[in-house]
């Protein structure tokens, strides 16, 4: 008779209407060139003396902060105020959405992250080649792959660029976060000579963005030109974020299109970083169970062969996942398949 696992599966199915909810919530999100920031907000017209009236939209920018009038246009351009009630009904639709989802069990990221990705999405950096990668990544890839898990809440947003990113005009990072209107304030280097790479808001549990890069020497500092800032290099991202792909973060009441890693390479890049965190068992952990869910949901619901991806391993990541096979045999106990494919690709030469 088979062992009893010591824990339960690592993750859980949706049932298909909720994927099929999230699927549409998604599709009509990535036809929104521009998200409207904060709330939905309403429609009010305002009288100027002497200058006529106008519409305004009213909304909320983000928690805490007053109620802000937007311009939208004059009385009689009708045209214009069509196109904005038609946003804003929109808007109402997916936070909507993203309510019911959020009550379903998928992952869904505070207001404070959706003011900030749904900025970048505005300034169109995810599709010049920004990368959102790190907790907010496996919680995307756990709703775009139809599962309920366990995921910690994270106070990070961790943004990565491979190569130089295809903008038209260069953007300034600091400007891309101020102009969320959370206070953001950059994060002294190490040394007094070491530019930033971080940002902040205020307080010890405020949110924090960081830009990360590929680089052999962890936490050089690299300079990003087309933001006007510099990146903390991360030894091998340049594997991580290859072949990225189109995904989609829930947040506050939005959906926001990002980019994401190929959830293998996010599996196995999580093994290697599982082992870089010493001084840190709780992140360790977690980053070790997140490779251990993505690679359980990518060969049982996905039916991906675990081999082939492992020999295209750099050697150091290989290594590390192999240091991590113990650990892997108790977390997929529940997941024979995923095991089985686990261990072959991870088997010595």
């Amino acid at each position: 008779m088979p062992r009893a696992a010591a824990h339960g599966p690592l993750y859980v199915p949706f049932e298909g209407p909720v994927g099929t909810l999230y699927a549409e919530l998604v599709e009509r999100a990535r036809t929104e060139r521009r998200l409207l920031p904060g709330t939905p907000g309403s429609l009010a017209l305002r009288e100027r003396p002497g200058f006529g009236s106008y519409w305004y939209r009213r909304h909320y920018d983000s928690p805490g902060t007053p109620q802000v009038e937007d311009f939208v246009c004059k009385e009689d351009d009708l045209e214009t105020y069509a196109a904005m009630r038609g946003r804003i009904e929109a808007a109402n639709w997916s936070q909507e959405q993203v309510r019911n989802l959020r009550r379903l069990g998928m992952q869904v990221a505070d207001k404070d992250t959706a003011r900030v990705l749904v900025e970048m999405h505005n300034r169109e950096l995810f599709s010049a080649g920004l990368v959102l990668v790190g907790t907010l990544a496996f919680m995307a890839w756990l709703n775009g792959l139809g599962v309920k898990a366990v995921a910690s809440r994270t106070q990070d947003i961790d943004l990565a660029r491979r190569q130089k990113l295809k903008l038209a005009a260069p953007h300034s990072f600091m400007e891309v976060v101020k102009a969320t209107k959370l206070g953001f304030f950059a994060i002294p280097g190490l040394s007094a000579a070491a530019p930033s790479t971080s940002v902040k808001r205020p307080g010890k549990e405020g949110l924090r963005v960081d830009i990360l890069t590929s680089g052999a020497e962890l936490g050089k500092v690299v300079p990003v030109p087309e933001l006007d800032w510099h990146a903390q290099a991360i030894p091998h991202f340049d594997y991580l974020l290859a072949s990225p792909r189109r995904a989609a973060m829930l947040a506050g009441g939005h959906c926001v299109p990002v980019t994401a890693p190929a959830p293998e390479r996010l599996a196995w890049h999580k093994l290697y970083s599982s082992t870089r965190r010493a001084n840190d068992s709780a992140k360790a952990e977690k980053d070790l169970r997140q490779a251990a869910t993505l690679l359980a949901v990518l060969v049982e619901r996905d039916n991906l062969g675990l081999v082939a991806p492992a020999a295209a391993l750099p050697k150091q990541v290989l290594d590390a996942a192999r240091q991590r096979l113990p650990s892997l045999r108790n977390l997929l106990e529940p997941h024979p398949q995923a095991l089985d494919e686990v261990e072959q690709a991870l088997a010595p030469p």
